[in-house]
């Protein structure tokens, strides 16, 4: 094409742009100042906006922008198609919001769904008493990180990190005033000894995090449930419940899936949907939220077998948060020290959060308790048939309860970083989403060097071509440099740049978010290479 000549001088500096010499010098530390970054990264790239904040906002309601509701709905399919579609015992259904309130009174709900709550009388706070007393014991837990530390500094790579916990004085005794505090307070839930609880918080000597003064009310239990009048009069006839939880939904509806779809136990029944809590204490962003979205499972089998398919669900769980590229030493597995009142058995997976560690999934062995409890109340058998046996019985429960929401924050906690760079002699900065590219909200960015000359044509050309098997996104605004800047920002995973060079052998330029390589690949194999870069399969079959 005889403009090409012209603008050789053009196209060869742009071109050395486009292949820098970048060197990753470091991520920058993540602190408590990183999870204030998150919250305004979030909102800045259109990923999460206070509710309403034209009039102030509502406290712990947040609505999700356009790239939040993409990567909230892609980690929503990667689950279902991990938990329904990877497994042939699995099926799913989608519940209502609104249920019979006998229901939620034959769950427990009524009764026990309940947060034990204290105030603090100089800075008129609320807090939970339970989360109180767990950060005060997640002290101690970095007390012993720390020493395991100095011990791995002093003793290199002779350090043996078992026997050091196993013998070290001052990691045993961490360990021991951690378990007295376990002991103690899982006493004091048992019995509903509310007094014990906030005997406890001024022993430990816990001050308000705001006015750092002891100065506490009594402890007292407040149901978390949402309440709302259903029909024209307001009266207790027509009161129901939003529901705090998916479970039931599943529960209620055990024999018409099984029956429907002719599963035999051992089976599994999934679910996503929204779920509401009246959290008095909500905070930290999306992490304790009144409006939030569960990811759950419920799975059925036969009594006396629920351990071992506890011990299966938990280990398959934390593959699938793995799979999804976060770091393993960002996780751990927490055992719950007061059980719920369904469960015999219950562990957190958990998260290092810039705050912390926090739970994200819990995995709990049931038993019974629901099914036999609906069973009573009802007054309707949800009874199994087993013919392997040839005994009818209610089926154990093994749960698997994702906050969607929660797994959200993780992402976005896990792939935010600040990076310092080094071009030819110059310090740059970036700041990036890593995000896996299966749940990344846009998976293309198609970017043509300049508006004219051809090349805009050309790039909107092979974004059509690709948006109905991708998300794309086309952008021909800002220098090439601010543009992969901005799709490094939103957690595009790749760029393909058209260029001069593109006009001439229909090759473009392929950008790698993570580790900025770029290479020349044929139009015609583009969309085969992203396909194997973004395959799902590969992915489930690792869980």
């Amino acid at each position: 094409m005889p403009f090409l000549g012209a603008f050789h001088g053009l196209f060869a500096s742009n071109m050395a742009y486009l292949r820098p010499n970048y060197t990753i010098l470091a991520s920058m530390s993540t602190g408590s100042d990183s999870f204030k970054d998150i919250v305004a990264h979030s909102k800045e790239y259109g990923y999460v906006f206070p509710s309403s904040e034209i009039y102030d906002g509502l406290g712990a309601v947040y609505d999700y922008g356009p790239y939040g509701s993409e990567l909230k709905k892609n980690i929503r399919d990667y689950w279902w198609k991990a938990m329904v579609h990877a497994n042939d015992d699995v099926v799913g259904l989608d519940s209502a919001i609104f249920m019979n309130p006998r229901t939620w009174k034959a769950s427990g709900h009524v009764d026990n769904f309940n947060d034990p709550l204290i105030d603090n009388k100089d800075s008129k706070k609320r807090y939970r008493a339970d989360v109180l007393i767990e950060e005060h014991i997640e002290k101690y837990r970095l007390k012993i990180e720390k020493d395991v530390e100095k011990g791995r500094v002093k003793f290199g790579d002779s350090f043996d990190e078992s026997q050091f916990r196993a013998t070290n004085v001052n990691v045993l005794r961490n360990k021991a005033k951690i378990t007295e505090i376990e002991t103690q307070f899982e006493a004091c839930m048992s019995t509903g000894n509310l007094s014990g609880v906030k005997k406890l918080i001024e022993d430990l000597e816990i001050v308000c995090p705001e006015s750092g003064t002891k100065n506490w009310t009594d402890v007292r239990q407040f149901n978390l449930m949402f309440s709302t009048q259903m029909g024209s009069v307001a009266d207790d006839s027509g009161l129901i419940y939003l529901r705090p939880e998916t479970a039931q939904g599943i529960f209620v509806n055990f024999l018409n899936v099984q029956k429907s779809s002719r599963r035999k136990v051992p089976f599994g029944i999934a679910q996503t949907g929204k779920a509401f809590r009246n959290e008095i204490v909500a905070r930290q962003f999306l992490f304790r939220m009144k409006e939030f979205e569960q990811m759950e499972m419920q799975f059925f089998v036969r009594p006396g077998t629920e351990m071992e398919w506890y011990q299966h669900w938990k280990q398959k769980r934390m593959n699938w948060h793995l799979s999804l590229g976060t770091r393993p030493d960002k996780y751990r597995f927490h055992d719950h020290i007061n059980l719920a009142h369904y469960a015999n058995a219950a562990v957190d997976i958990e998260f290092d959060f810039p705050i912390g560690f926090k739970e994200v999934e819990g995995i709990h062995s049931r038993t019974d308790f629901d099914l036999r409890r609906h069973e009573a109340e009802s007054g309707r058998k949800l009874r199994y048939f087993d013919p392997e046996i040839s005994e009818s019985y209610i089926p154990y429960v093994v749960e698997t309860s994702l906050g969607l929401d929660r797994m959200f924050l993780l992402l976005l906690s896990d792939a935010f970083c600040t990076e310092n760079l080094h071009q030819e002699g110059q310090d740059s900065e970036r700041t990036v989403l890593k995000l896996a590219p299966i749940v990344a909200p846009i998976k293309l960015a198609i970017l043509p060097l300049v508006k004219k000359d051809g090349l805009a044509e050309m790039a909107e050309k092979v974004f059509d071509d690709l948006r109905f098997d991708f998300s794309c996104q086309y952008d021909d605004k800002d220098a090439i440099g601010r543009r992969y800047r901005r799709q490094d920002a939103i957690g595009t995973p790749f760029c393909i740049t058209i260029d001069y060079e593109s006009l001439r052998d229909e090759s473009v330029t392929l950008r790698y978010r993570d580790s900025m390589e770029q290479r020349r690949i044929k139009l015609a194999a583009l969309k085969e290479n992203i396909q194997e870069e973004l395959n799902v399969a590969k992915m489930l079959r690792s869980i």
